[in-house]
């Protein structure tokens, strides 16, 4: 670890690095999509390299699937896997019932079908990504190319009904043209703020023509660990209700990503 690494990239390290502990040689990982899973899956690929880990690695997007590949992960499809032990992936923001939002990184279409798929969703994250309320976090929204603006006026109708206090809708840019997911799709970001009644929300959004998915992760998440700064984690079992404490320790010397120049 690079003594330059920056108190919320540790966080994010000793949570993936607690979070590799729940794999094991046979089993089939959801791989997610974002800064925080790709540290999960640099240090699976540590393993892989050092303690002869083997497993199949499905991921939830191309950017994952590249970097598995780079590490030495044996990547396939969800549909060669069909069924998965674990994923592990990050979040946008999770609250004390471990409902997620998720699709910052423009993915959540895939990485809601990969943690349905799978017997446990673990998620990693640093402390910053703990609310009391979703929404804060802009909700993301994909829809298809056709008739999106049409799709965005009907979602900005649906939401003035709804428990939230926003109500913007912008449509997310790479760049100077609209930004295209790994399924050809756009993305709706909704400015709510506040989301009163998750749940509702979810499954409401999903009633409109052209919305293909939303990042709204209700009842799926089943463990989160949380990495500090200076190297703990927690970790809440939300079946279990347990809530318990770790220490991650590593040398200041190693920096994971060095090899892939990141």
């Amino acid at each position: 670890m690079s003594a330059d690494l920056s108190p919320i990239d540790t966080a994010k390290f000793v949570a993936a690095k607690r979070a590799s502990a729940f794999i094991e040689s046979g089993m089939k990982v959801g791989l997610g999509t974002g800064s925080t899973a790709a540290w999960l899956v640099q240090c699976l690929g540590e393993r892989v390299r050092n303690e002869g880990l083997s497993i199949k690695g499905v991921p939830t997007s191309s950017r994952t699937a590249e970097l598995a590949r780079n590490v030495g992960i044996d990547v396939i499809s969800l549909d060669e896997a069909r069924w998965l032990d674990i994923t592990i992936d990050g979040a946008d923001e999770f609250d004390g019932e471990l409902n997620l939002i998720k699709g910052g990184g423009g993915a959540l279409l895939q990485e809601k079908i990969v943690a349905t798929a799978s017997d446990r969703m673990v998620v990693i994250a640093d402390p910053s990504k703990h609310v009391q309320t979703l929404g804060a976090f802009p909700l993301p929204v994909e829809v298809i190319p056709f008739g999106w603006q049409t799709t965005k006026a009907l979602l900005e109708e649906t939401i003035t009904a709804l428990d939230v206090l926003g109500d913007q809708i912008t449509l997310r840019m790479n760049g100077d043209r609209a930004y295209v997911t790994d399924e050809g799709n756009h993305i709706l970001d909704l400015h709510l703020k506040h989301i009163g009644n998750a749940r509702q929300l979810a499954l409401v959004l999903n009633q409109i023509p052209g919305v293909v998915e939303n990042g709204l992760f209700i009842d799926i998440c089943d463990i989160v660990v949380v990495g500090h700064g200076d190297g703990r984690v927690e970790i809440q079992d939300i079946n279990e209700g347990t809530t318990e404490e770790d220490r991650i320790e590593f040398a200041e010397t190693i920096n994971l990503f060095s090899d892939l120049g990141e």
